[in-house]
């Protein structure tokens, strides 16, 4: 997959890494994911109770 500049910026900003650092490492890879997966709930139980 190619990457944008915008891509890079926001994964440095976000999660304090390059896209080459994400790409070549298993670890980094799994914590930046679980990161996104737990923000994505939270955004969900929000948005949830918003529309209650």
């Amino acid at each position: 997959m190619q990457h944008t500049h915008e891509m890079e910026k926001a994964l440095q900003q976000s999660h304090g890494m390059s896209y080459a650092e994400y790409q070549q490492n298993l670890d980094l890879r799994i914590k930046v994911e679980e990161s996104r997966e737990k923000s994505y709930q939270i955004s969900t139980a929000i948005a949830n109770e918003a529309n209650r």
